[in-house]
């Protein structure tokens, strides 16, 4: 027997989520700022570098002249002022070659910016799972029986995700990519797919709601982080290529980020717990249709592009793990199989008709 409707609780949870978009906004322009920043002082600390292997070069001509002028021998002490080998490779990782730890551990210095934008993160997703937590209270169940649940939920679960990921990894470069997918989903969530406060409709009220959209949203969660991932590990690479081929960093903010392998590594294990998430999506799926339907499949379209994300990252799990697709490849097929998580949950839902329509505007 389902709750009452608490319409009240149903307008707080608009109010929070209106206040959540906001706080994000503004974490959002400060992780840009910390990297607007952080790029500032990394070109400081290149022309320093410059500036000291042009100094270190002046004794070295010396000593050449006043050997070409027959004045002396180059001795010992003149080829310790010749610059080495280490001295230029210094030199070419203080021209942007760099990137940030592989291990992704925290650095000593301090970065106020990025500091002021985890905190606000931190703001923006207590205030969102208030949101949640109220539109609950006002429906009588868990809040994602619809579109704008599942987004609202599926955004609050990516914030947090960040979040907790951060306790272990130094992650704030991915906040300007990960929090602007929480305000678009947000935004999307808002204006597009807006659901009044109301009552299931019969087929849903099941505990097999709770189990299966659940594990659905969690994973969708992660493959929005890995997502991120794949994208700056695209931009890593094209940078890390032209710096190798002698070419100018134009994106010296990408110093703060992992090296492009860092990355794939890093979206890979992910991608493995979420794709785990999504076989049982898929498998409480079709118990689920069996007790509602009384069949396991029927190929209604909601079911199919279910299926086909879980070929697409099985496949992406299976190229990388056997048959040597690393670098760009698997970073293109990871947003490839995000990309159809998308289509699934807009388009399908959309402008599909069949047995899941119910769960859409």
């Amino acid at each position: 027997m389902p709750f009452g409707i608490n319409e009240t609780m149903g307008q707080y949870s608009e109010l929070f989520m209106l206040l959540a978009a906001g706080t994000y906004t503004v974490a959002f322009i400060a992780f840009a700022w910390d990297l607007a920043k952080s790029s500032k002082a990394l070109r400081a600390v290149d022309l320093k570098a410059a500036q000291s292997v042009a100094a270190a070069k002046v004794p070295v001509a010396a000593g050449v002249a006043a050997d070409s002028a027959g004045s002396r021998l180059s001795g010992p002490a003149d080829r310790a002022e010749r610059p080495t080998s280490s001295t230029k490779s210094a030199a070419n990782a203080a021209g942007g070659a760099a990137t940030a730890d592989g291990d992704m551990k925290y650095a000593a210095e301090r970065r106020v910016p990025a500091r002021v934008a985890v905190a606000l993160t931190v703001l923006g997703a207590v205030i969102h799972g208030a949101g949640v937590v109220t539109r609950a209270l006002g429906a009588g169940r868990v809040p994602w029986g619809n579109m704008y649940e599942f987004l609202t939920t599926g955004a609050f679960l990516v914030a947090a995700v960040f979040l907790l990921a951060l306790i272990r990894r130094d992650l704030r470069f991915l906040g300007t990519f990960v929090v602007g997918l929480v305000i678009i989903m947000l935004v999307a969530a808002s204006v597009a797919f807006w659901t009044p406060v109301g009552h299931l409709v019969p087929a849903l009220q099941s505990y097999w709601l709770v189990i299966h959209v659940s594990i659905a949203v969690l994973s969708s969660a992660l493959f929005t982080l890995t997502f991120a991932m794949s994208a700056l590990q695209l931009v890593q690479s094209h940078r890390q290529k032209t710096v190798a081929a002698g070419g100018t960093d134009k994106l010296g903010f990408m110093r703060l980020v992992p090296s492009a392998l860092s990355l794939e590594n890093l979206s890979y294990r992910i991608n493995a717990i979420a794709f785990i998430g999504w076989t049982f999506t898929l498998m409480f799926g079709a118990i689920w249709a069996e007790k509602a339907w009384g069949r396991f499949w029927g190929w209604d379209t909601k079911e199919v592009w279910t299926f086909v994300i879980w070929v697409v990252y099985a496949g992406y799990l299976h190229a990388r793990a056997t048959r040597g697709w690393t670098g760009t490849r698997a970073a293109w097929l990871s947003i490839v199989g995000y990309l159809c998580v998308i289509f699934n949950f807009t388009i399908v839902n959309t402008f599909f008709n069949g047995l899941h329509s119910y769960s859409g505007l």
